[in-house]
C-alpha cells in the first residue's frame, strides 16, 4: 500500500527556514545529495547538532534522505504543496546572494575535487549532483 504524505502546515515551513543552521544546510543541498560527514566538516559543528537540524527539516517535509551502507545522504525533498515549494525556492535562491552560504557551497565545491583537504571519514562518498529543483 503507497503511503500518502500529509501536507506540512506552513507554519512548519517557516519554523524550518527560521536557522541560520537549517539555512546553511539546505544552502549546501540546493542541487546536491550531501553525506552528513560534509556537513559536520563543512558547518564545524558536531554531528550530533547537524543531525538534530536535519530531522527537523525532514519533519517539515523539505528534505529526504536515505542510507548506503554506514552512511547517510540528505537532499532537498520539494514540497507538493505549491505554496510551500514557492516559500523553499525563493529562500534557496535568496541564499546564493549570501557571502556565508557562498563560502559554504565553495568550501563544498573544493572537498568534492579534493575531499583529503577536509577532515571526513574514510571512504565518505562524495557529494553528487542532482538535477535542478523544479520552479
Amino acid at each position: 500500500m503507497a503511503r500518502t504524505t500529509k501536507p506540512v502546515p506552513l507554519a512548519s515551513i517557516f519554523a524550518a527556514l527560521a536557522d541560520n543552521t537549517r539555512l546553511r544546510l539546505l544552502n549546501l543541498m540546493a542541487g546536491r545529495e550531501v553525506c552528513v560527514c560534509y556537513f559536520v566538516e563543512i558547518l564545524g559543528q558536531g554531528q550530533p547538532k547537524v543531525s538534530r537540524h536535519l530531522a527537523y527539516l525532514r519533519r517539515a517535509g523539505i528534505v529526504t534522505a536515505r542510507r548506503e551502507g554506514k552512511w547517510m545522504h540528505y537532499r532537498i525533498k520539494p514540497p507538493a504543496d505549491g505554496a510551500a515549494a514557492s516559500i523553499l525556492n525563493a529562500t534557496l535562491a535568496s541564499l546564493q546572494n549570501d557571502r556565508q552560504m557562498q563560502a559554504d557551497r565553495a568550501r563544498l565545491d573544493r572537498a568534492c575535487c579534493a575531499p583529503q583537504k577536509l577532515v571526513v571519514p574514510e571512504g565518505a562518498p562524495r557529494p553528487s549532483l542532482l538535477a535542478p529543483l523544479p520552479r
